[in-house]
């Protein structure tokens, strides 16, 4: 049984692992950062206060939180002792459950009504712009892992 599950499980090299992060949480960053423009330039009320808000307040989410977080990734990552391990460890299952709260956490929010959309799309904008962040580093990491070679 082992065998044949170890036949059909998605394995990529570890230094592939660092590339499905990045984009991973690219396209996470990306998707809350377009939706966060998007309406904040639809409403265009205080535009320059919530983007420079969303500015201030993504740059202190990355560095207070985010670069501790993608950094443990990126050495969690480097320090896995199999191979080929599976396509979707690029995140330990901790980080699959927070991810999962915060999505359903965020659509709950929004489609509740109790908060001001604009708040809830300039913290979407103080959320994106640390993923983005986050997720050039482990280019970075896939780009020098690839010259340490």
């Amino acid at each position: 049984m082992m065998k044949f599950l170890e036949k059909i499980k998605p394995g990529v090299k570890k230094r592939t692992l660092l590339l499905i992060a990045g984009c991973a949480w690219s396209i996470a960053g990306g998707i809350l950062i377009s939706r966060s423009l998007s309406h904040l330039i639809g409403v265009n009320h205080h535009l320059a206060i919530e983007i420079g808000t969303g500015i201030v307040f993504g740059s202190l989410f990355y560095l207070l939180l985010f670069a501790r977080i993608s950094k443990k990734h990126i050495t969690r990552i480097n320090l896995i002792e199999i191979d080929n391990p599976c396509f979707f460890s690029f995140f330990n299952f901790r980080s699959y459950l927070l991810m999962a709260i915060m999505i359903s956490g965020g659509i709950m929010l929004r489609l509740s009504g109790l908060i001001n959309p604009e708040i809830i799309y300039t913290f979407f904008l103080c959320m994106g712009i640390p993923l983005l962040v986050s997720a050039w580093r482990f280019f970075y990491s896939y780009v020098k892992n690839k010259k340490s070679l």
